[in-house]
């Protein structure tokens, strides 16, 4: 009989078991031990796991935060919580208990590799069962998951929705298969319009020194200044990152992490954070200096310099990860959908969100494909 086991550090699950249910995985053990040991303001980490015969059948991280309800709205739904907050400073921010990570591309849910298929609903509904039993002993009333890749869908509404759980659209991966010889194959790809927009874009190559690193000693304090611009112009800000989260990843992961800097002459005006195994280039964080990124183009270069890595080290795809959706699909990617889940411990509330979601929230992609 399978049971929920829940834990502050991944460290206590251990490497050998965890990576053991995300095989291949980029953000596997390594990379959650980078997020843990980051420092970041207001994340209480959890990891669950269902176990059999003191064995780890299924694994995911998740998370504890005080969480404000309009991170997600729409407009109209950020204004009616703005005039709310002017009576009641609090409302609408609650205790939440989150499966997946802020740091993540999904919700990292994993399973041992001769788990056979129609036992992942059974083991889920177990490790979410536990994690929810944690979640109250911590005083979170919000129960949530964050972006379930569609490849799990069936599990995870399997095990979610048969004990309350609201399903709603998560953010999209962007996806650009590498199935194209050279530069100049991939452009011959593209409209001729965007074609035509990116060349004269990129002629701005000759006035920026790019660097690909794996070592960010010196640059600390400019690249987390790079990072808080970037942050501020963004409109879902919900991790702040620090430092030691770039330099950790750089640290712990070695020849699986790279950064790639963007200098302006001996100033540094944007760098990539980057993660990369034999098929995938995963793009992590692109942040740039408010001024001259944008005048420099600097969004179009690294999407070209990434393309680029990928042609020269023989990577068949290159993930460019969640928001810019127009972009990313003017240049040829494709969205791998997910979804959210989320359940109040009230009932009364619980059908309160129930009915608001989709008054209130919107999908998050312009479009929705499948890769």
């Amino acid at each position: 009989m399978p049971e929920a086991r829940v834990v502050r550090s991944v460290d206590e699950i251990g490497r050998e078991a965890w990576d053991a249910c995300f095989p291949g995985a980029l953000e596997g053990y390594d990379y959650l031990a980078a997020v843990e040991a980051a420092g970041l303001d207001g994340f209480d980490w959890r990891y669950a796991v269902a176990e059999e015969g003191g064995r780890v059948l299924a694994a995911a991280p998740g998370f504890f935060t005080d969480y404000s309800l309009d991170t997600t709205l729409t407009d109209l739904g950020r204004r009616l919580v703005a005039a709310t907050r002017r009576i009641a400073p609090r409302a609408f921010t609650v205790r939440m208990a989150c499966l997946g990570s802020p740091c993540t591309e999904d919700a990292g849910l994993g399973f041992a590799p001769d788990v056979p298929a129609e036992r992942r609903s059974e083991l889920l509904r177990v490790l979410l069962e536990g994690f929810e039993t944690a979640a109250a002993q911590a005083g979170c009333w919000l129960l949530a998951v964050k972006d379930a890749p569609e490849g799990q869908r069936e599990a995870w509404a399997s095990a979610a929705r048969a004990i309350g759980y609201q399903q709603t659209p998560g953010m999209p991966t962007a996806v650009l298969p590498i199935d194209f010889a050279d530069l100049d194959g991939y452009l011959a790809r593209l409209s001729h319009a965007t074609r035509k927009d990116m060349r004269r874009k990129l002629k701005v190559l000759d006035r920026l020194r790019i660097e690909v690193v794996s070592d960010l000693a010196g640059l600390e304090p400019r690249i987390l200044d790079l990072y808080r611009q970037t942050r501020e112009r963004s409109d879902l800000q919900f991790e702040d990152l620090t430092a030691a989260y770039f330099a950790g990843v750089l640290a712990r992961m070695g020849e699986r992490a790279l950064c790639v800097l963007y200098w302006a002459g001996d100033e540094l005006i944007g760098f990539n954070l980057l993660l990369q195994d034999g098929e995938t280039l995963l793009d992590k964080f692109f942040c740039m200096e408010s001024a001259r990124g944008p005048a420099l183009n600097l969004y179009f270069v690294s999407w070209f310099t990434n393309v680029r890595l990928c042609l020269e080290r023989g990577l068949k795809r290159y993930q460019s990860g969640q928001a810019a959706y127009e972009n990313k699909l003017r240049l040829g990617s494709r969205l791998i959908g997910a979804d959210m889940y989320f359940r109040h411990r009230r009932p009364l509330v619980n059908r309160a969100l129930q009915w608001a979601a989709p008054l209130l929230a919107d999908d998050p992609a312009p479009q929705r494909g499948a890769a």
